[in-house]
């Protein structure tokens, strides 16, 4: 059994199916905003992040967060820019191996971090344009969390 019951053939097809026709910065901008007022409204205290090439697009730091997220963004956010796939597919992929992502790869896991939260933001036929990051929940549910924000962005 592998986190949350997923597969890695299940995020691959996730990651697909949240492909954006664009990406701007003020898309970046308003992805962040929307993801910051479901937060508030549901009450999550996560550390928000969106990147858009390269650049911090948007950062919010929600009542209850705590200070140790901002390090797990940090961390969350070099595993994505590596690898070009969620943080939670890159788990994943090495649980259904018998491993983790640390023993496997060799990286620190004070640099990295193979835990939901972290997805690249992907427009069809440009590749890996962002990153959409959040923490502070169980990281089944951080991952869940911005699958939903960016199907809502998508729609």
């Amino acid at each position: 059994m592998t986190t949350g019951d997923y597969t890695s053939e299940e995020l691959a097809n996730e990651l697909k199916e949240l492909e954006l026709p664009s990406f701007t910065a003020g898309q970046a901008v308003a992805l962040g905003l929307m993801a910051t007022d479901r937060a508030i409204a549901e009450n999550l205290p996560l550390v928000i992040e969106v990147h858009h090439l390269g650049r911090l697009a948007y950062r919010a730091a929600l009542p209850g967060a705590l200070p140790d997220s901002d390090d797990w963004i940090a961390r969350k956010r070099r595993t994505v820019e590596r690898y070009h796939r969620s943080t939670l597919a890159t788990k994943v992929k090495y649980e259904e191996r018998g491993t983790t992502f640390n023993e496997s790869t060799g990286l620190s896991e004070i640099e990295y971090a193979a835990h939901g939260g972290g997805m690249p933001i992907v427009v069809g036929g440009v590749g890996v344009v962002g990153g959409f990051y959040a923490s502070g929940l169980p990281e089944v549910d951080d991952h869940r969390f911005l699958v939903q924000c960016l199907r809502d962005l998508r729609n």
